[in-house]
């Protein structure tokens, strides 16, 4: 083990989520619990993760910074795989009207929905973008978030698209939570192109996309195959595209009613498909098939009041890696919080607090591809630490209470006393 300049002791119960990744099926309700234990890490990253009995205490130097977690749990920074932070405005009217009884397609049929951020979010600069989702994402490091993907999708116009994308790699530039960009072209069809769907098409494909990809300005791209969005052949045709671009796939898919988007993302080999309240049998088995990760939002089912939650545990059962997101928005999504979304998962989908445990961090991570690197606590990864207040790991679920004494991001204390501080 290599010289520390990190330590931290007293670890009460450390949840490691060490192993293979991803967890699938009985393999998510091991947290790889560590009682008495201790992480070091040198440069940003972990070199021993155990008993804190079996520690070399000769490769700590006296210079190291030494944090006593007190006797709380630690867990691995959370990872958030689904979030749409690159926005401008607010959509406080339509989920008044959501209150009152509307329902979501109702008020997007009114000219709510997404296209009202888009038309604040297409005039916003870059500058005031990139404030705006630092401000997100402090919010998301408070709750114990790490790393999190950031879609764009409020443009839907090049320069718009574009600009998102800027901006969301220049607030990842000056934050420690780690970003995984995703380009969301395919979020809706804006006004000025409803009545030629397809001149939109051409629009991502001929232009976007290649723009998007000769910037390097995104991982991922993905599209909201819905009723009433994009349809599967138009969602294949996107998808299809950004592959050729170099580009790793994801698909919004059978949120609203059954579309055959789990279908599509297992045919495309997308690493990940999101939502799926009304996922088939058919489709389950082939994402399981395909190592396709089922990304779940239950806060935006809650949000959204659409009275049901993706079958969680028919996903784990079919052999399908469970992730779990937080879906932030403006709209449907109005937590940052992944304690909340992990909270809804055990106790309106299902899962155990260990399952849900491994959904927001080792699943999560897979589901961006960024697993190698973080989402468990061993050696050779970043050093991602969420310290509790108390030994019991269930008290991450206590949202609402101060229960997150401090998070560690690259091995360095970036939220203490439930405050952000500098790294």
């Amino acid at each position: 083990m290599t010289g520390a300049d990190l330590l931290v002791r007293n670890i009460g119960l450390l949840a490691t989520m060490a192993g293979p990744s991803p967890r699938r099926g009985a393999e998510m309700a091991d947290a790889g619990y560590v009682p008495r234990a201790a992480v070091a890490a040198a440069r940003g990253r972990i070199v021993y993760a155990g008993p804190e009995e079996g520690l070399d205490h000769a490769v700590v130097p006296r210079a190291a910074v030494t944090i006593d977690a007190g006797g709380g749990a630690v867990v691995p920074g959370l990872v958030d795989a689904h979030t749409h932070l690159a926005f401008a405005g607010d959509r406080d009217e339509e989920i008044r009207r959501r209150l009152a009884g509307a329902s979501y397609r109702e008020i997007a049929a009114g000219g709510g929905g997404i296209v009202r951020t888009v038309t604040a979010t297409r005039a916003a600069s870059r500058e005031e973008l990139a404030a705006a989702i630092v401000s997100r994402l402090d919010e998301m490091l408070l709750q114990g978030t790490t790393t999190a993907e950031i879609k764009s999708g409020y443009g839907l116009e090049t320069e718009a698209e574009v600009r998102s994308l800027q901006a969301i790699r220049a607030a990842a530039e000056s934050h420690p939570v780690g970003v995984v960009p995703t380009f969301l072209g395919a979020h809706e069809v804006p006004p000025e192109h409803r009545g030629d769907r397809g001149r939109y098409l051409d629009l991502l494909i001929g232009e976007m996309i290649p723009e998007v990809a000769r910037l390097r300005l995104a991982v991922f791209c993905d599209a909201f195959c819905e009723e009433g969005v994009f349809t599967v052949a138009e969602s294949r045709r996107v998808l299809a595209t950004a592959l050729e671009h170099g580009m790793k796939l994801r698909l919004h898919a059978d949120e609203l009613a059954w579309t055959g988007g789990a279908e599509l993302a297992a045919e495309l080999g997308a690493r990940s498909a999101d939502h799926l309240l009304f996922v088939s049998d058919q489709g389950a088995r082939a994402m399981a098939e395909a190592g396709c990760a089922a990304t779940l939002l239950p806060a935006a089912a809650f949000y959204l009041r659409l009275g049901r939650f993706a079958p969680a545990r028919s996903l784990i059962e079919a052999g399908v890696p469970v992730a779990l997101a937080t879906d932030a928005n403006p709209g449907g999504g109005l937590s940052p919080s992944l304690p909340f979304a992990m909270a809804l998962a055990c106790f309106g989908m299902g899962l155990s607090l260990e399952e849900a445990l491994a959904a927001a961090t080792i699943n999560a991570a897979y589901s961006l591809d960024v697993h190698r690197d973080v989402g468990s606590v061993e050696e050779g990864k970043r050093a991602d630490l969420v310290i509790l207040r108390s030994p019991r790991v269930l008290d991450i679920l206590r949202v609402g209470v101060p229960a997150i004494r401090a998070v560690i991001k690259d091995g360095r204390v970036v939220v203490d006393g439930g405050r952000r501080v500098a790294a």
